[in-house]
């Protein structure tokens, strides 16, 4: 920030060129560790200590496995291919069934990258749990918004319609005009029209882990994510800072038979009661 309000009286034919080591610089501060690919299996409800009502999606990472791992060397960038919950072998195509034999790994549904630092690279074969993640951390969840089909501008843009009763005929819903006159003569690109609405790739910032589930290999965030229940979603330490209540396993969590790992962790809550009426001294 220092650097950018020093270079604010600075012509752009000297500040321009430092621009890819600025975005480096504040990317280095994100985590580098690999992301994962989970199932969205839907929504509940639970309550905290203080009796609060809060929405969660639940997301199983159903055999969320390495499959490639991509280096600077081979491809130019380091990164994890992952695959997520097993396919029958008859509806995988013959490419990517020779892609995952040669993996060693079973066929999976649904195939995703995630860019890591060298340090955070994983051998084929490392399953991600539940525990990857840190109950009370912040998460980017990614996924792909429910299908609307062919709508109309109200419902599409929110559109209030025209008026209900006079000097309207049968066009309440319509858009009415989308142009102007002789000039320009035409409807400029962009205009708010209907169209095909949803099926659009969202991704929801700064969700809470509220808590993860190592038996079932559940992790439950507060608040919605996009896509139908069924659905496969992405899920990543918050690029906006991801807030680690305690230090997250890097590269990612291993199992060990010595370990007794509990099997539900829930994030902390607030030491304070948010409901209790603010005092007058405050």
């Amino acid at each position: 920030l220092r650097l950018v309000m020093a270079l604010r009286g600075v012509g752009a034919a000297v500040w321009r060129p430092l621009l890819p080591c600025l975005c480096r610089a504040v990317h280095s501060s994100v985590p580098g560790r690999t992301g994962a690919l989970a199932l969205k299996a839907g929504m509940m409800s639970d309550y905290d200590k203080w009796g609060n009502r809060l929405q969660l999606t639940v997301l199983m990472l159903d055999e969320c496995e390495v499959v490639q791992v991509k280096t600077e060397a081979e491809n130019g960038y380091t990164a994890l291919q992952l695959g997520v919950s097993e396919a029958k072998v008859k509806n995988v195509t013959k490419p990517l069934d020779f892609h995952f034999r040669k993996a060693g790994v079973a066929p999976k549904r649904k195939l995703g990258e995630f860019r890591v630092k060298p340090d955070g690279v994983l051998p084929v074969g490392t399953a991600i749990h539940a525990a990857h993640f840190v109950p009370g951390q912040l998460v980017d969840v990614c996924g792909i918004t429910k299908g609307k089909g062919f709508q109309g501008a109200m419902k599409r843009h929110n559109f209030s319609g025209q008026r209900a009763t006079h000097g309207v005929s049968k066009t309440h819903r319509a858009i009415g005009s989308t142009g102007q006159c002789q000039g320009p003569g035409r409807v400029f690109k962009g205009k708010k029209m209907p169209g095909r609405m949803g099926s659009n790739k969202v991704t929801m910032q700064n969700l809470e882990v509220y808590k993860i589930d190592n038996a079932r290999n559940l992790v439950y965030v507060r608040g919605h994510v996009p896509g139908v229940a069924g659905g496969f979603v992405r899920i990543q330490d918050a690029v906006k800072g991801p807030k680690f209540p305690s230090d997250p396993p890097f590269p990612t969590f291993v199992p060990s038979g010595e370990e007794d790992l509990e099997l539900v962790i829930t994030a902390p809550g607030s030491e304070a009661d948010p409901n209790a009426p603010a005092s007058l001294d405050d």
